[in-house]
């Protein structure tokens, strides 16, 4: 019986992070991992392949729409599906790799197999029980689905299906408007996919600042997806090649039903903790299945932790991370802290969204006084050269002290740009501090530095 400081169960970002950070602290850690390779759903299935995907299609975007223009001549490029599916394979492998190289440089052991807690202090992986001083769970996420929507990864699909269809399909319905959804009927509208969007709400990206989200919506229009808002799907009918999705219309009870080739259900995630033994060893579980902890990420049975997707919070990669360095440094004696209050979020269209802080609804609903300042990337002369003027940053800041309570910017590198505000935040500055900060020109963040000045006196541009 192998005996460790700490085990972690799941190597996703979560895992694989708090793995190195417990082992950069001097513990002997190991990390339990069924999957052939590292890296959780993000590497294998998430976040990194559909980036490939996004990328390769954008490229794809501006030779159809941008090359001529700029004297680049020439037949638009075809698409070899095959290929670019092995070039996002490509991608898979060099970052899973990357991590085993990480965990043999930080002598983490990989204990391949299913994990269990057959009882507090235990592991069980593959029949062979594993001793450990603190266990912690990061074992992320799973789709989640609707009552009468059937998955079968071939034509009813979840993310992981739409990553590797046999081919673009002609129509595509996505059920939910939110982030994942969004992303991927991006990739398949840029390769000539008829794309709709069914949304139960009224606006795509809920918890999105408003009126990002209905300038979002309206960019997806133009660029080709449609968008049924406020319906409820009651059904999915799958033919032989074909499915057929049935929908309510909140408004007026209406029915009807659209067609599709293939049907990519993007109604969320939901917390994947099955097979652990929780139930057996009496762990907290709210409602929606998420693992209950304390503010140092401690289960109410001693010695087990648990971080990520796995617990409340928002499911994302960089929450996980944070959590998982923050418990290492708990485990190692220490004083770990995640800044919930500065934690973004970014979607992967073009233009990218990304925002961080509160929104203004939030700001209402607190009664909290505050200023608004904002700036379009129409007057950013680097925007406008690389046909990316669509879209804007707006900064939120307290209307006493200035200091900044939010950032949205929809626009060109959206999810680069928010960090300057994350920073920003993390050191509790007021706009005019970034107003007042050099920006080089002519660049993106030009455009922040707009806000930040709309904040005060005016921006400069506008």
């Amino acid at each position: 019986m192998a005996s460790y400081d700490v085990i972690i169960i799941g190597s996703g970002p979560g895992g694989y992070v708090c793995a190195i950070r417990c082992a950069q602290l001097g513990l002997k850690t190991a990390c339990v991992e069924g999957r052939e390779t590292l890296g959780g759903t993000c590497l294998n299935i998430g976040c990194i392949p559909s980036k490939a995907l996004l990328h390769a299609t954008h490229q794809l975007h501006e030779a159809e729409h941008n090359f001529a223009k700029m004297g680049l001549k020439g037949k638009s490029p075809s698409v070899d599906w095959k290929q670019m599916l092995a070039y996002k394979d490509d991608v898979i492998g060099q970052n899973t790799k990357g991590i085993e190289f990480l965990f043999k440089k930080n002598k983490i052991d990989w204990l391949k197999g299913w994990g269990t807690i057959p009882e507090p202090g235990k592991v069980e992986v593959a029949g062979e029980v594993h001793e450990a001083g603190n266990i912690v769970i990061a074992t992320g996420s799973e789709p989640s689905s609707l009552p009468g929507v059937e998955i079968d990864e071939k034509i009813v699909v979840t993310s992981t299906g739409a990553l590797e269809l046999p081919k673009v399909p002609k129509k595509m319905v996505v059920i939910g408007g939110g982030v994942i959804g969004l992303e991927m009927g991006s990739v398949y509208a840029r390769l000539g996919t008829e794309v709709t969007v069914i949304e139960f709400l009224d606006a795509i990206t809920p918890g999105m600042d408003a009126e990002v989200a209905k300038t979002f919506q309206k960019i997806l229009k133009k660029q080709g997806i449609n968008f049924i808002m406020g319906a409820a799907v009651q059904s999915v009918e799958t033919l032989k090649t074909k499915a057929k999705v049935n929908y309510k219309l909140r408004k007026d009870d209406s029915e009807d039903q659209v067609d599709a080739d293939v049907v990519l259900v993007a109604t969320g995630r939901k917390p994947y903790t099955d097979g652990l033994g929780l139930d057996a060893l009496g762990v907290g579980i709210a409602k929606r299945g998420q693992i209950e902890v304390d503010d140092h990420w401690a289960t109410n049975v001693k010695g087990l932790y648990a971080i990520g997707d796995a617990i409340t919070g928002p499911m994302l990669a960089h929450k996980a991370e944070d959590e998982g360095m923050a418990v290492a440094e708990v485990l190692a004696g220490k004083n770990g802290h995640v800044n919930y209050g500065v934690i973004p979020g970014v979607i992967y269209t073009a233009p990218e969204v990304a925002a961080v802080g509160k929104t203004e609804e939030e700001l209402k609903q607190e009664g909290r006084a505050y200023k608004v300042g904002k700036f379009s990337f129409m007057g950013n002369g680097r925007a406008k050269a690389v046909f990316q003027g669509d879209g804007f940053v707006k900064l939120l800041a307290d209307k006493e002290t200035d200091r900044l309570l939010g950032a949205h910017i929809i626009g060109p590198m959206a999810g680069d740009l928010i960090h300057e505000i994350c920073v920003a935040m993390e050191f509790g500055a007021s706009a005019e501090d970034v107003a007042l900060t050099c920006h080089a020109h002519p660049t993106f963040s030009e455009a922040v530095r707009e806000a930040a000045l709309a904040c005060g006196d005016g921006a400069i541009h506008a």
